[in-house]
């Protein structure tokens, strides 16, 4: 059942991102094979130009073993793995970085230290993650959110990710996308909360005039096939056709995007918005093309 389809980072994202020449960008622990794979293909886009943070000796070799010569870019010795997320945020926080990435730290280590208020990086809306699903070079994406960062958000908390999608999506491209509000049925049911709160979410959208065709509750199959949406006689703009899932919880979000990845060979372009600089947290597991493609929605998410 599990997928050796060879993952592609799509065209869509990289088009969009070439329009941005050569962002000032901080690898946060930089210096392990795939991260500096990724940041490489980046540069050779043109998409970045990278600022490494970390063990200056394992950043040269790692570029020594990709005969790649980065001795026109920064590298900030910092040999202790927790501080170097620390250097990414000062950077960010006077400007001189417009994009964060994630090297080889972890999430929840980098993601602290960009919340912190002494760095001033938090915009209007809460921080909220995005994933850019996508099949193939020329494949129409489905963006799914939040599945990596807001836990169980409540209903203002989703108003926030709703926003910040709506941003996104306007800027890929989609001028009015449809949000499919994500539960595990069509209906509203007080035993399934989630319902309840897509039905409130769909109302505030409506009332907000959001640029967005946005309805909910709907189940993932009536999201996505107009057969499902049409057996069901779910009357909507959104149902069977949506650009967009609004998932109920992380899980949701998370297992959606992992059995993409893993029964489709989808290529998962992550990235976190709302802030004044977008954060890229790959999985230390992600393939070369998506950890590109995410630099990318980094990239295109730039005001």
């Amino acid at each position: 059942m599990l997928s050796n389809k060879e993952i592609v980072c799509p065209n869509n994202l990289l088009n969009v991102a070439h329009k941005k020449k050569g962002v000032k960008v901080a690898i946060v622990n930089a210096g392990k094979p795939l991260p500096m794979l990724s940041v490489q293909d980046a540069v050779n886009e043109n998409l970045i130009e990278p600022i490494f943070i970390g063990d200056e000796k394992e950043i040269l070799k790692c570029a020594d073993d990709l005969k790649w010569d980065i001795s026109k870019f920064e590298i900030i010795n910092e040999p202790i793995e927790n501080n170097t997320a620390a250097v990414a945020a000062k950077l960010a926080s006077k400007e001189k970085i417009r994009i964060i990435v994630k090297g080889h730290i972890h999430t929840d280590v980098l993601m602290k230290e960009v919340l912190k208020r002494e760095y001033n990086l938090l915009g209007k809306t809460r921080l909220s993650h995005i994933w850019h699903m996508s099949l193939g070079k020329e494949d129409k994406p489905l963006i799914i959110t939040d599945g990596a960062l807001n836990v169980l958000p409540n209903v203002k908390t989703k108003m926030h990710i709703l926003k910040n999608v709506i941003d996104f999506s306007n800027r890929i491209g989609i001028e009015r996308p449809k949000i499919a509000i994500l539960s595990a049925t069509e209906e509203i049911l007080d035993s399934i909360p989630s319902s309840k709160e897509a039905e409130e979410i769909t109302r505030l959208a409506k009332k907000e005039n959001l640029n967005a065709d946005v309805f909910g509750p709907l189940a993932f199959d009536n999201s996505i096939s107009k057969k499902s949406a049409l057996i069901k006689g779910i009357k909507s703009d959104v149902a069977g056709v949506a650009d967009v899932l609004l998932v109920p919880s992380v899980e949701t979000g998370n297992a959606l995007v992992k059995m993409l990845i893993y029964f489709c060979g989808a290529c998962a372009a992550g990235v976190v918005v709302g802030g004044k600089v977008p954060v890229v947290i790959t999985s230390r597991s992600d393939e070369a093309p998506a950890r590109l493609a995410s630099i990318a929605a980094a990239v295109v998410a730039l005001d």
